[in-house]
């Protein structure tokens, strides 16, 4: 039987899923919130200010935050290689000078997730002597600290950024195409929706959540998100 990604024919998409839900999240909200704040201060005042004036602030906000966003994923995920680097040699080491510790080790671990005494024992033996193996076994089981060598940091970054950008124009889009009107702040508003359902359902495609649950959650949360930024945009006009 298939993985139920496979199954969807998404690939190798499921490494970047959380950048590409943060940044994509994230880049639709802060966008929006732009746009909802000029609406909610009054589409008059968004009219007298000019389309060109939200697109100013939501472009420079834009790839602003997506360059932030993306640069502190380049840290983090940096970090979080170094740190599982640092704790790995740290077991490497125990490993080898107190081999018959760590052995029990292992075998507290096994009997925990099920097995029996002697079929611990057996299996910690096998273990112990692939010193490599049992470091990867004792940072999981022991540390709970899973590689993070399946994408590199620059490769997380980008996923991020270009997630941002890719899904945070959608808000901008109706005012570049029509002049900034009532009906183009609705339209606007229908776009970051469809921007979030489509977040949704990348999100179902790379996961084993249903559909409506996935993009159920992403549209509530960005929802809820940028209907803050309407009020917020709404509270100047008392």
């Amino acid at each position: 039987m298939t993985d139920n990604s496979q199954d969807r024919g998404m690939g190798h998409a499921e490494t970047f899923l959380k950048q590409i839900v943060y940044g994509g999240n994230d880049g639709i909200v802060t966008t929006f919130a732009v746009v909802a704040g000029f609406a909610g201060y009054g589409a008059h005042e968004a009219g007298a200010i000019g389309g060109v004036a939200v697109l100013l602030f939501g472009l420079a906000n834009l790839f602003a935050d997506a360059t932030a966003m993306g640069l502190g994923e380049f840290l983090s995920s940096r970090s979080e290689q170094e740190v599982y680097d640092a704790t790995r040699k740290r077991e490497q080491a125990e490993i080898a000078l107190h081999p018959d510790q760590e052995w029990s080790e292992v075998v507290d671990i096994l009997i925990k997730h099920g097995m029996s005494f002697d079929d611990a024992q057996q299996t910690a033996g096998i273990i112990s002597r692939n010193p490599e193996f049992m470091a990867d076994f004792m940072m999981q089981y022991e540390m709970s600290m899973a590689s993070p060598e399946g994408s590199s940091p620059s490769g997380r970054a980008t996923m991020t950024f270009v997630s941002f950008i890719f899904f945070g124009f959608a808000p901008l889009l109706p005012y570049i195409l029509f002049d900034p009107v009532d009906a183009t702040f609705r339209l606007s508003v229908a776009a970051t929706f469809l921007a979030l359902a489509g977040l949704g359902a990348l999100r179902w495609r790379v996961t084993s959540g249903t559909l409506l649950r996935c993009v159920g959650e992403t549209v509530a949360i960005g929802g809820t998100c940028a209907l803050v930024a309407y009020a917020v945009g709404l509270a100047f006009t008392f």
